[in-house]
């Protein structure tokens, strides 16, 4: 038993581990001094100073958090400023409308802008593109576009990070962020280090052993 000081740890970052490349997201947080931990009950998500929403299926996550009692507890802590990051189908997750939504989808919401599903086409028509990103220091980041979103428009709060095609495909407001492309697919972690900062100075840290 020690009597020594608690090791201090990076921000405990949950992982929305209903759907999508979990996996992916726990590495890149992990590479960037994170301390990553799924999430699937709202116990679990009470536990995180902040959460990625990952890609996937916008419908399959909506339904398996409303399935698993996770929809709202997620509405209640983002409105309380817990620092969030959706790709892909997560930025889908943090809009606060969809322009094409399948019948009965929601969001959790909290950004103010509107997201076309699959804008950039099907699976099949999935590429990489360099893209610039605001607050991202370094160069471009390879973006990987797997039936991604575009954002039709943003209101005022909603600040545009990143355009591809003319489309704008990375926005934060306040503590959320989100990309329409999956840096977790590439090993360039820049984007999740962005993110890691937001929750650092939005005060999430954790200096506990094993809390």
């Amino acid at each position: 038993m020690s009597g020594g000081p608690a090791h201090v740890t990076g921000p405990v970052v949950g992982v929305l581990a209903l759907q999508g490349d979990v996996r992916e997201h726990l590495t890149a947080l992990a590479a960037v001094g994170a301390v990553p931990r799924q999430v699937r009950r709202p116990e679990e998500l009470a536990a995180v100073d902040g959460l990625v929403i990952p890609g996937g299926e916008s419908t399959t996550i909506f339904k398996l958090a409303a399935a698993f009692g996770l929809l709202e507890p997620l509405r209640e802590r983002v409105r309380a400023g817990l620092p969030v990051y959706g790709s892909c189908a997560g930025m889908i997750m943090l809009a606060d409308k969809i322009l094409d939504p399948r019948s009965g989808q929601e969001t959790v919401g909290g950004i103010d802008m509107i997201v076309r599903r699959n804008a950039f086409g099907r699976q099949n028509e999935s590429f990489e593109a360099a893209v610039e990103v605001a607050g991202v220091p370094g160069g471009p980041v390879e973006g990987v576009f797997i039936r991604a979103p575009w954002v039709e428009s943003t209101g005022a709060a909603a600040e545009i990070l990143a355009e591809h095609e003319g489309h704008p495909v990375a926005v934060r407001q306040g503590r959320l962020l989100a990309t329409a492309f999956h840096p977790e697919l590439t090993g360039d972690h820049r984007v999740h280090r962005l993110f890691v900062g937001m929750i650092t100075e939005a005060g999430g840290a954790t200096g506990a052993d094993g809390a």
